[in-house]
């Protein structure tokens, strides 16, 4: 079993991120590349103590970062975890 610290990177801070957690009791974080839902909703429950709804996840592409010369390179793929809590629950960011 994959210890929770390791599923879940941080909490990403974005105005979106702000936005949905205000409207919607969703927030954002960037997870392991290899978790999968089932046990990100364990990494959060465990980690913040709150009850977890649903989880959305998606794979964001790296992006191409060019230097003073014409060799190209990427950052890294990531993936961006969405948790929906339920309606009593909340964490609190600050």
């Amino acid at each position: 079993m994959k210890n929770s610290a390791d599923i879940i990177k941080k909490v990403l801070l974005t105005e979106k991120g702000t936005q949905l957690a205000e409207e919607q009791n969703k927030f954002l974080f960037k997870v392991s590349k290899d978790a999968n839902k089932v046990e990100i909703k364990r990494a959060v429950e465990e980690l913040f103590n709150v009850r977890v709804m649903a989880v959305n996840t998606m794979c964001r592409k790296g992006k191409k970062k060019r230097q003073r010369t014409a060799h190209f390179g990427t950052t890294s793929a990531w993936k961006r975890a969405v948790v929906t809590l339920h309606a009593e629950d909340s964490i609190n960011l600050i």
